[in-house]
């Protein structure tokens, strides 16, 4: 049976109760996920979900306010995820959809089509997590995305999900029971220029995450100093945004040269890469999120 069959009066079966799970899953750990605005996701019709990204699993807890409605979110995520034997079959039956970063017109255009039939299709416009836990710089493509599908864009805004898992801190999988904060933005229209449109919906959900801070704080005691999930800037030892940018590209660095070693060793030419995927070598400068072992990106950035 084909993942397009596995429905039952219009409900997706699989991607339903992988949420199910999700949710008791989220209940034995003893997470307090709280959330404001779910009601601004749309009944219907296609909408970009710009989600800020702090941990692992963002991509999971981004989910649940679509649900407001009954809704599932599309995401754009790593191509490798779908070559792999159990995650592959998975990720395909849940509609998301493959990002080859060698070819991202093709990912950019099955994004806009599924929009324009009325999909919700969620992006992380950082593209990798953020060791800072504040709001990085901003990939333009989901505005792009938007302009061209005629869609909305709606922003969730997470806070305490690096306290369960991310990059450079320990994994707290079992019983982590910590809160969870997100906040659905109204939907924003998408204008060009493009650029400036992507800057004022960074500043927008910088604004947010600090508010969402702020809460966290009044609600849950104030930050541990020192704390290594907490941002320096509200006394934590977490890296400053230009310390974790100095620490994602030296790993990238690392990455490049383990892979160059690798690949000189059985052989293969550097453009050999890009050349069985179809297109254009990638920009090896850029720290990309295909290569920390996160299964989303933020999407193909077309210029």
């Amino acid at each position: 049976m084909s993942y397009w069959a596995a429905t039952l009066w219009g409900v997706e079966l699989f991607y339903t109760g992988i949420i199910g799970f999700a949710r008791l899953l989220f209940r034995i750990q003893g997470l307090k996920i709280s959330m404001s605005g779910e009601q601004n996701f749309p009944a219907r019709g296609g909408a970009v979900v710009m989600i800020n990204h702090t941990g692992y699993f963002d991509f999971v807890y981004a989910g649940i306010p679509a649900r407001e409605h009954k809704r599932f979110i599309r995401y754009m995520a790593k191509a490798e995820v779908f070559d792999h034997p159990v995650g592959g079959p998975v990720m395909r039956k849940m509609k998301h959809i493959p990002v080859d970063r060698a070819a991202g017109k093709e990912s950019f255009d099955e994004a806009v089509s599924r929009l324009r039939a009325g999909e919700l299709v969620g992006v992380f416009p950082e593209a990798t997590i953020s060791r800072s836990f504040e709001i990085k710089d901003f990939k333009s493509g989901a505005v792009r995305m938007a302009l061209a599908a005629d869609v909305p864009i709606l922003t969730v805004t997470i806070w305490g999900s690096q306290r369960v898992w991310s990059k450079g801190l320990p994994k707290k999988l079992l019983r982590p029971k910590v809160p969870i904060m997100m906040e659905v933005s109204e939907p924003i229209t998408a204008y060009e220029p493009v650029d400036e449109c992507t800057a004022q919906i960074r500043s927008q959900m910088q604004a947010t995450l600090e508010k969402l801070q702020d809460e966290y704080a009044r609600r849950h005691g104030p930050y541990p100093a020192g704390a290594n999930w907490v941002p320096v800037r509200l006394g934590g030892s977490a890296p400053t945004l230009d310390e974790a940018t100095a620490l994602d590209e030296a790993a990238h660095a690392e990455r490049l040269r383990r892979r160059a070693e690798k690949d000189a060793a059985n052989g293969v030419a550097p453009d050999d890469r890009a050349a069985k995927a179809g297109g254009a070598p990638t920009r090896s400068e850029e720290p990309r999120e295909t290569d920390d072992g996160d299964p989303v990106t933020g999407g193909p950035d077309i210029r």
